[in-house]
């Protein structure tokens, strides 16, 4: 048993060490400088060749001030948000420290100083690394600059080496990037919008930034930046560092910054493919944007840059045929977004973001959600079928000659055999965008010409949980998955170009799978981070679902929908689409080298809703086979010039032939006997099961709720009264419709909703 001498020497000597260590720690340790700070570099992107792309920093975007230089209202902005007791503290949070060190120690991430000084520390800060030593020297250093310097030296280093957002460093870009004035005229209610984006720009700039986080959307932003600057004035009223007065004139109205403005460099198709790369750089790592805008990274892309601008060129090219703005006021607001996939690699090798930075389009429309992808989703459906059948074939795979009913105005049967209503509890419908009566058609034919209710009725007898189970194994996200109910079959989800791209590529490499990449290397100081080798490719279905499913598409591009793709004039297959009201319409396509997506849409540019393109480019409805398949179609071409035509692998004949219930059976074959023998036929005469002739029901032009109208070429010729029972309830009959008229169709979220 050690005696009370000797604990409580050892007790006394640790005591000791740690006072030595802390001293000479504190000895050591220097005060930061908000001048060296502020020295900032470029970074640099490099195509997939290796050659330089564009260098973009922040270094123009930074210029320190003065405390005097720095209006009052802006420092008790920041005091009353984040540390009210900051002129009288000691500059060191210990609890603050205590929870960051527990949460090392757990595994976790550290938490940032809880005081103006301490953020003021890891601002100026070179190394980011979370570890307890940087954390431990951070404390000292905070200690040292609370004793060393003055609370105005303390406050006027820490507003000038804040990060705002939008590349700006410091106040003074601050001011100038959000309200183009220099720090010393701002307004307090200015000042409180300014320093409610301190607690993260991201979630608190009202223009959004929805390509960094999906949650962080104008609206969103907008809210937050609101709410947390009437929150501001109102602590800055109550702690007495604004009067009465002041503060009434401050929250009459919400001062709107101004909206973005390129950068050096950033305009054409450059600033998305810098956008997209930087993305992928901060979703891949730990380095955070703040981090990232202080420059210094070469960033190495798989962007081709001759596919970029054939992509670009493409867009351009059929814009100015079709599209003319300034006469036709239909054909305003149109956009496009485009991406181009490597199957069975991953590589995004081009893309289309919109007019460019400099033309204040700052969304990345490859790279967005919102735009519904009609009937470019009835692949899935497909694939789900012969994946897994239906709830009537036990599990075993559908042919894709397996016959639906493709007539319009159908109700949609539950496996229970009973209907799904809409929310007033009436019958819910389906509809195509024509009444013309296909009967039963296989489901090669309906994906043909694109007709919608067999494929409603499919993805409810698979099962729609099992439909967005293959779209996500085939690189869909989940965060654009629509709800579950019969018009997710046909495209009401909401996939980026580069998404539907991607997932198009797993059926060109027959079932595998590799999620979309933008970078392959990151370098800093000469090193390279880790975190970004090439995806890995996964099996995300039988490689015969996929082989037959590309044989269908390639059918789409040779007799259906998608034939002005035949002029690309090699193998390919793909699909079109169009929703709700021509808001939006697509053509995704593939060979076994490249796989690209093509959007069309208009949008409000005010609220950002999509507009209908009904009369745009003078035609009545704009469609998936029109000018998204001619913008695909051009690019195709030059993006694949000189290579070979590999075709596509042989599709085996897969699945059982399952028809839908209630579909008439086959007609019987009827076998001659010789003359010496008494005929016999081979089975018995078919039931005569038509019913009776009756008035056909009234077009509804697909109001009812869901649905997606999509149709090829033909005239109105009539049809002849009568109709298929829509059984189980025999005086529910659908008569005979015309032949269906030009184009696609859409998604019409009705009273279902």
């Amino acid at each position: 048993m050690p005696s009370w001498r000797l604990v409580s020497g050892l007790f006394i000597g640790f005591v000791g060490s740690l006072v030595a260590l802390f001293g000479v720690g504190y000895f050591m340790v220097g005060i930061p400088s908000e001048n060296v700070a502020a020295q900032s570099q470029n970074n640099v992107y490099y195509w997939a060749n290796g050659k330089q792309m564009v260098a973009t920093g922040t270094g123009v975007n930074r210029q320190n001030v003065t405390i005097d230089q720095i209006p009052e209202a802006m420092q008790w902005a920041v005091i009353s948000a984040e540390n009210k007791s900051f002129y009288s503290d000691s500059g060191v949070d210990p609890m603050g420290i205590a929870r960051a060190l527990v949460n090392m120690a757990r595994g976790g991430q550290t938490q940032g100083g809880s005081t103006i000084t301490q953020q003021f520390v890891k601002n100026t800060y070179l190394s980011q690394q979370q570890t307890v030593s940087r954390k431990f020297r951070e404390m000292l250093i905070s200690i040292k600059v609370g004793t060393k310097l003055q609370k105005k030296q303390i406050l006027q280093g820490y507003l000038n080496t804040s990060y705002y957002g939008r590349g700006a460093y410091g106040i003074q870009a601050a001011a100038q990037t959000y309200y183009g004035v220099d720090a010393v005229k701002l307004t307090p209610s200015q000042c409180a919008v300014l320093a409610a984006l301190l607690k993260g720009p991201t979630y608190y700039d009202p223009a959004g930034n929805p390509d960094l986080d999906k949650s962080a959307t104008q609206d969103a932003n907008t809210r937050r930046s609101k709410e947390r600057w009437h929150w501001i004035l109102g602590e800055m009223h109550k702690d007495k560092h604004i009067t009465d007065a002041q503060y009434q004139e401050a929250i009459k109205k919400y001062p709107t910054p101004q909206g973005r403005k390129a950068t050096k460099g950033m305009t054409g198709q450059i600033s998305y493919l810098a956008d997209t790369a930087k993305k992928y750089v901060l979703a891949h790592s730990d380095i955070t944007e703040a981090q990232f805008d202080k420059g210094g990274y070469q960033i190495y892309t798989t962007f081709d840059k001759d596919k970029v601008n054939a992509l670009s060129a493409a867009v351009k090219k059929i814009e100015k045929q079709r599209l003319d703005p300034k006469t036709r006021k239909l054909d305003k607001y149109v956009q496009f977004g485009a991406a181009s996939v490597v199957p069975n690699d991953g590589a995004i090798v081009a893309l289309y973001g919109g007019d460019g930075y400099e033309n204040g389009h700052f969304t990345n429309n490859a790279d967005t959600s919102g735009v519904p992808v009609g009937s470019t989703w009835k692949p899935f459906v497909l694939a789900a079928a012969m994946e897994y059948g239906t709830y009537e074939t036990d599990g075993v795979g559908l042919s894709p000659l397996s016959k639906y009913n493709g007539n319009d105005h159908l109700k949609v049967r539950r496996p229970d055999g009973t209907y799904f209503l809409n929310k007033d509890n009436s019958t819910f419908f389906q509809n195509n965008e024509s009444d013309r009566a296909w009967g039963y058609i296989t489901l090669r034919k309906a994906m043909e010409q694109s007709v919608n209710t067999p494929f409603v009725q499919l993805g409810v007898d698979v099962g729609l949980t099992k439909v967005r189970d293959v779209a996500k194994a085939a690189g869909i996200l989940d965060a654009s998955f629509s709800t579950l109910n019969p018009s997710f079959a046909i495209g009401t989800s909401t996939p980026s170009a580069i998404r539907m791209a991607d997932a198009y590529a797993t059926f060109a490499a027959s079932g595998k799978q590799a999620d979309p990449y933008s970078v392959t290397a990151v370098k800093k100081d000469g090193q390279e981070l880790q975190g970004f080798t090439k995806p890995k490719t996964t099996r995300a279905m039988d490689a015969n679902v996929a082989n037959n499913v590309t044989d269908t598409l390639e059918n789409v591009i040779q007799n259906g929908t998608g034939q002005n793709a035949k002029a690309l004039g090699r193998t390919a297959a793909g699909k079109t689409g169009t929703t709700d009201s021509n808001k939006s319409a697509w053509f995704v396509g593939y060979t076994q080298q490249l796989s690209t997506s093509v959007a069309m849409f208009r949008e409000n540019p005010k609220d950002h809703e999509l507009l209908s393109m009904n009369g745009t480019a003078g035609v009545e409805s704009i469609h998936g086979g029109d000018i998204p398949t001619s913008v695909w179609t051009e690019y195709m071409k030059a993006a694949l010039k000189g290579k070979s035509d590999p075709g596509f692998p042989e599709a085996e004949e897969i699945g059982e032939v399952s028809d839908e219930p209630g579909a008439p059976s086959p007609t019987p074959s009827v076998t001659i006997t010789p003359p010496s023998e008494t005929p016999t036929e081979s089975s018995s005469p078919t039931p005569s099961d038509t019913p009776t002739p009756s008035s056909p029901t009234p077009t509804e032009s697909c109001q009812f709720g869901w649905g997606n109208c999509e149709n090829t070429g033909g005239t109105d010729t009539g049809g002849t009264d009568g109709g298929v029972t829509d059984s189980p309830t025999p005086t529910d009959t659908i008569g005979n419709g015309n032949t269906r008229g030009n184009g696609n169709g859409g998604i019409f979220a009705g009273p279902a909703g």
